[in-house]
């Protein structure tokens, strides 16, 4: 059965079953996780893939992009700033330290050498908002949690990847980590994803030029499409681009923000939905049955043990609820970026390679089925009267939005 048809039929059972999803523990994503596995060489034989085949890095890659940069038009350059205190202890504290972790869990559990762990550390730092989506998405939840994880998990996988390449340099002992060459690529990501969206909303400014309302979600994916282009001719950082992009739509550009708005989320949910059933179809019984169980705990213990040892010294001080807390350290799911990275080293000479995308692959697995099926049942828990919003009873989403940058700047 062509992957095609495949993704077809589990799309149309998907939607059909939507409304009970998003009641239930029944998530959208784990059903085409599983699917995928059903269909993959291991069990059903339909569908055959390997780590090394294209679709399987590009689908990961443009489904990370249409992500960062949808998640990235929920900001603007204002709430930006005004969110940007507990974001950045995130950043600046959490990520390394969830490194520092999970390269100790490597190292002392999966019993991977020294270079090594700190290469999967790399691998597994960044977070993806996607299997959380219950809770960013759910504007009951107190805006100050949803902008700390939104912002955090788009920015933290751009910022991960120049740790990856130095630690996979390190590990391959070729002293080949070219520290300039990592830092133009993350300006170049930034620039472009900035240059790029106000150029072409200056253009449509333009007295000689206007667009017509047919069109007009049209102007998003434009701008979008050729972020993406762009950055991948000069080898800029693009998912620092994408979610820089998003941004800058969402300041410079309220009118495109809001046509592309709905269009682009559909097109980030259809990428995001390939690239699970194509990750799916990666797995199966001999793959995993490949891992021994000191791999397994590995995984487990980088989900439930290395987030909230990072971040609980991050939050020292904060005005954060012990419930917020909780939620902000339990979901750190693992995603696309994570498969981006392991497949980078998974193709490189490392002799390692595989066996660190087999447990970089584990924990992305075990991440989706645990973040993807609780993220409803945590967002319930802040749909309490006494834990909802003031606000939300009274005004609509614009409103939510305004106090949303209110709460995060107490």
């Amino acid at each position: 059965m062509p992957l095609t048809l495949t993704f077809a039929v589990v799309l149309l059972a998907a939607v059909l079953v939507s409304a009970v999803a998003n009641r239930t523990m029944l998530s959208t994503a784990v059903v085409f996780l599983v699917a995928g596995f059903l269909v993959g060489d291991g069990v059903l034989g339909w569908v055959s893939l390997t780590p090394q085949d294209d679709v399987v890095r590009l689908g990961a890659e443009l489904a990370l992009f249409a992500v960062l940069f949808s998640d990235g038009m929920q900001l603007g350059w204002k709430d930006l700033r005004r969110a940007w205190r507990l974001p950045g202890r995130a950043l600046v504290l959490g990520l390394p330290l969830t490194l520092v972790v999970t390269a100790l869990l490597a190292h002392y559990v999966a019993g991977l050498g020294w270079a090594e762990s700190w290469l999967i550390g790399a691998v597994l730092a960044p977070t993806d908002p996607v299997f959380a989506s219950a809770l960013v998405g759910n504007d009951k939840v107190p805006g100050r949690l949803r902008q700390l994880l939104n912002v955090e998990s788009g920015i933290n996988d751009g910022l991960a990847l120049p740790f990856v390449l130095v630690f996979l340099a390190i590990a391959e002992r070729s002293g080949e980590i070219h520290a300039g060459e990592l830092a133009l690529e993350i300006v170049l990501g930034v620039v472009i994803g900035v240059a790029v969206p106000l150029l072409a909303i200056w253009l449509e400014s333009l007295p000689i030029l206007s667009t017509s309302a047919r069109y007009a979600p049209l102007n998003g994916f434009a701008i979008g499409l050729l972020v993406y282009a762009v950055t991948v001719a000069v080898h800029g950082n693009l998912f620092l681009a994408a979610f820089a992009a998003g941004i800058t739509v969402a300041t410079a550009g309220p009118d495109q923000r809001e046509s592309f708005e709905h269009f682009g989320e559909s097109i980030a949910e259809l990428l995001k939905l390939f690239a699970l059933l194509v990750f799916g179809a990666l797995m199966s019984p001999a793959f995993l049955g490949e891992i021994p169980w000191t791999g397994w705990a590995f995984a487990v213990l980088a989900i439930v043990l290395a987030r909230p040892l990072a971040l609980l010294p991050s939050f020292a001080g904060t005005p954060l609820s012990l419930r917020e807390q909780a939620a902000a350290m339990w979901f750190g799911p693992k995603g696309f970026a994570s498969v981006v990275y392991g497949l980078i080293v998974l193709g490189s000479p490392l002799a390692a390679a595989d066996e660190i995308f087999h447990l970089v692959a584990l924990t992305i697995v075990i991440s989706i089925l645990a973040h993807s099926s609780t993220d409803v049942i945590v967002a319930r828990a802040f749909d309490e009267p006494s834990e909802t919003p003031h606000w939300h009873a009274e005004g609509g989403e614009v409103q939510a939005a305004g106090r949303s940058s209110g709460e995060t700047a107490e």
